[in-house]
């Protein structure tokens, strides 16, 4: 595609506006660590909720929803829409914990949680295994996406679009940290949300579509694929779509951004908060935009590109410089954004730049927080200055977005096979997760075995298990593999808690000390501790346990998000009495959370 004066006047200042953000909040960000992965600590909840759903929106995002629906139809989001659960636990549960911890990283944790070897080794090779094994691995599904935007539309070659898509973005994230990270979120998701909803709508209106009556023709024309819940009758559709999901997959699978009990760049927003009511409600407004607020546009162009392109071979045939290596159904997103005119192009080309950059950004300088305060500032170089950790962050942030490119370039097809990978290999991880706030017993070699566990298990099903050869008449054989890691894993754990030591007492009660988790899972500690005249828990003396409403909380949660998620959706397929009656319902539910929100007790 051509791009015109206005297209290329509005991408200019795109870059100069994300430049300026980057350079206004270097001028803090060099001073030390705290202000270049905190920014501070003072950040309020709407900037960094508002980061959190920006982070989240990247530029292979819509190509994943987008692949979804193709190939299974608009119920199979629920592979992602499960892990909303997650989310509302991590806001009513966890994230005042976190901010309470007061850790500069989540891997930070594991030396407050545990003690000795075991709890040096958890946190220096996560930093490594996280920071940058799934750091990159993450980051190089994003650019694959940039990459086959940049083919569908420009006909760029690979390394090309890599080149433009990521120079930019290591400037102004090596620069202003994560306070320029966030800012730039702020900018870039306003940017990239309207251009997700005019896409959509440029869309809907595509010939092809006003053909066979516009959108009602077209969700008509589509049948069952537009359903938000699978056929019931089928068991092997709503087991491994809805079923699994909700039951297993939430809790048991670790996955960036829906980490069980929060964790990764979701626990640095957290940990960035003014105080835990601003963790609490940034976390609270990520979850509503992420799930509610988001999806519908995505899911409409998806939809779209079923009547447009029916096939793979329909895409080939007008794309025809594409090649087999990334031609799958992700890249229809891309395609159906060639129909774009002049000066709105440009503007929603800015908004999938906007996508890549924010999300590349935050995860930039999150994996840049492990690689200098968990690895080297605690194993190489302990007495390091601020302004060297600093410099070593800068550097870490260029060194990862060049492995990123090679990854991206080399090892990359399609991004439903990178979010496979990622929730088989974390599969079983996510109860220790969990439970290691609320039950003493867990100890640093529970969470070394799950990890490696998980890994070794993920490697074989992968590599050495054929999907066809597990599949049955219900579950296809990525369902089974993630029910046999989860199996496999959570018995690996179990068996290793009960048979290896606890952690001493003095780490123990310094950990309840900091954190304050509440509940029978530390009696026994606290008991000790009060029988041999330590009380550690006098701040919560006095004060209910707060579990049952935040439970509740949990749920309700829930259900507001899902009748919103759902009642938007019911106003997109014309059904607007449905659509009232759930945004009754979640109305309903918000004015018993916000009521709720004040009782918790929260500093």
């Amino acid at each position: 595609m051509l791009l015109q004066t206005i297209d290329w006047a509005i991408i200019g200042i795109f870059f100069v506006i994300v430049l300026s953000i980057g350079y206004i909040a270097s001028r803090t960000a060099g001073k030390n660590t705290s202000e270049f992965f905190l920014g501070g600590r003072g950040m309020p909840w709407w900037l960094l909720g508002v980061s959190m759903v920006a982070c989240t929106f990247s530029a292979d995002t819509p190509n994943l929803v987008t692949g979804m629906v193709r190939e299974n139809g608009v119920a199979k989001n629920w592979a992602w829409w499960a892990f909303l659960i997650t989310g509302m636990v991590t806001v009513f549960i966890y994230a005042k914990l976190w901010r309470r911890s007061n850790v500069m990283t989540d891997l930070e944790f594991y030396e407050k949680r545990y003690s000795g070897k075991p709890a040096a080794f958890l946190r220096g090779f996560r930093s490594i295994y996280l920071g940058l094994f799934f750091n990159v691995l993450i980051m190089g599904t994003v650019t694959l996406a940039a990459i086959k935007i940049g083919a569908v539309m420009f006909g760029l070659a690979p390394w090309i679009t890599v080149v433009i898509a990521s120079t930019v973005v290591v400037i102004y994230a090596a620069m202003g940290g994560l306070k320029g990270v966030i800012w730039a979120d702020f900018f870039q998701y306003s940017i990239a949300m309207f251009g997700a909803v005019f896409a959509a709508v440029v869309a809907v209106k595509q010939p092809e579509i006003q053909s066979i009556g516009g959108l009602s023709g077209m969700l008509e024309n589509l049948g069952d694929t537009i359903k938000f819940i699978p056929d019931f009758s089928d068991p092997s559709t709503y087991v491994p779509l809805l079923i699994i999901p909700i039951a297993v997959q939430w809790w048991a699978a670790w996955y960036p951004g829906a980490e069980p009990g929060g964790g990764g760049y979701i626990a640095q927003r957290m940990l960035a908060a003014k105080n835990e009511k601003n963790a609490i409600g940034a976390t609270l407004f990520f979850n509503f935009a992420h799930y509610a607020l988001r999806p519908w546009p995505w899911i409409i162009v998806a939809l779209a590109s079923m009547i447009i392109y029916p096939d793979l071979a329909s895409i080939k045939a007008e794309f025809p410089i594409i090649s087999d290596t990334y031609l799958k159904h992700d890249i229809a997103y891309p395609a159906m954004l060639t129909k774009l005119g002049p000066g709105w192009l440009g503007l929603v080309i800015a908004s999938l730049i906007a996508a890549y950059m924010s999300t590349i950004g935050t995860h930039l300088n999150w994996g840049s927080s492990y690689v200098v305060n968990d690895f080297y500032k605690r194993f190489v170089k302990p007495d390091a200055s601020e302004k060297e950790l600093v410099f070593m962050g800068r550097f870490s942030t260029v060194v990862l977005m060049i492995l990123t490119a090679i990854v991206a370039l080399f090892f990359l097809n399609n991004a439903t096979q990178a979010f496979n990978i990622l929730i088989l290999s974390g599969a079983g991880s996510g109860a220790v997760y969990l439970l290691r706030w609320f039950w003493w017993r867990i100890n640093a070699w529970t969470e070394i075995v799950v990890m490696l566990g998980a890994t070794v298990v993920a490697v074989i099903l992968v590599v050495f298990v054929d999907d066809t050869a597990i599949a049955n008449s219900i579950l296809d054989g990525f369902a089974m593999k993630l029910l046999i890691a989860v199996g496999i894993n959570t018995v690996i754990w179990i068996i290793t808690t009960l048979v290896t030591k606890p952690e001493n007492d003095e780490i123990l009660r310094s950990f309840y000390r900091l954190t304050r988790p509440g509940g029978p899972g530390w009696k026994k500690v606290i008991d000790k501790a009060i029988k041999e005249g330590d009380i550690i828990n006098e701040k919560d003396q006095g004060i209910p346990w707060e579990m049952p409403l935040q439970i509740l909380c949990v749920f309700i949660g829930c259900i507001v998000i899902y009748s919103s998620l759902f009642a938007i959706g019911n106003f997109v397929y014309g059904n607007l009495l449905m659509g009232f009656i759930l945004l009754v319902v979640a109305g309903l539910g918000t004015v018993f959370l916000f009521k709720s929100f004040n009782k918790l007790h929260a500093e």
